[in-house]
């Protein structure tokens, strides 16, 4: 489930743009009246969508978004004089007044994009520092030279043990060199 923060300038509105979202299925992580109460919110989650009117209680949107911590997206309501200000700036809009269709799948829309973000960002191999590729050199040479392995051999011998620990091939890598080096 993707965070959402509901920032509006006043509460009751707040509160009942949250009770719409949770009746259609959506976790509001919370609720609030400034920008920066919505600013420290979204520092303590990872990523989300901040749903926002253009003036809030402290700031408007546009600082808003610049404070907004990187993962975050933003869902801009107002009335069609202010979005024609806000074109082109990685926002999307609604125009108000909301009709609660296009609200629900605008946000599903949001939260289709961050889950589509999280699988790619998970699916990209880690990139190993210098130290863990050195490691696993050095240990796949001294099992090569020490227990007469292929390359291949030592390879797959060090990717076993790191499952069978359940540690990464570096640290596996590291350990081996410690035994075999006593």
């Amino acid at each position: 489930m993707t965070n959402i923060i509901v920032a509006l300038p006043r509460l009751d509105d707040a509160k009942g743009l949250k009770n719409v979202l949770v009746r259609n299925g959506f976790q509001v992580a919370g609720i609030c009246t400034t920008g920066a109460q919505a600013v420290s919110q979204a520092d303590g989650l990872n990523d989300g969508i901040v749903i926002c009117s253009y003036k809030l209680t402290d700031m408007v949107y546009s600082q808003l978004l610049e404070f907004l911590p990187q993962g975050f997206e933003m869902l801009l309501m107002a009335s069609d004089r202010f979005l024609s200000q806000c074109a082109g700036e990685g926002i999307v809009c609604l125009t108000m007044p909301l009709k609660v269709h296009e609200l629900v799948s605008t946000v599903a829309m949001l939260e289709e994009g961050i889950d589509r973000r999280k699988r790619k960002a998970r699916q990209q191999p880690r990139l190993r520092s210098e130290k863990e590729a050195d490691a696993i050199r050095e240990a796949k040479e001294l099992l090569m030279d020490r227990n007469h392995m292929s390359e291949e051999e030592a390879h797959r011998y060090l990717q076993k043990c790191s499952m069978d620990s359940g540690t990464n091939l570096g640290e596996t890598a590291l350990m081996v060199l410690s035994m075999m080096k006593e």
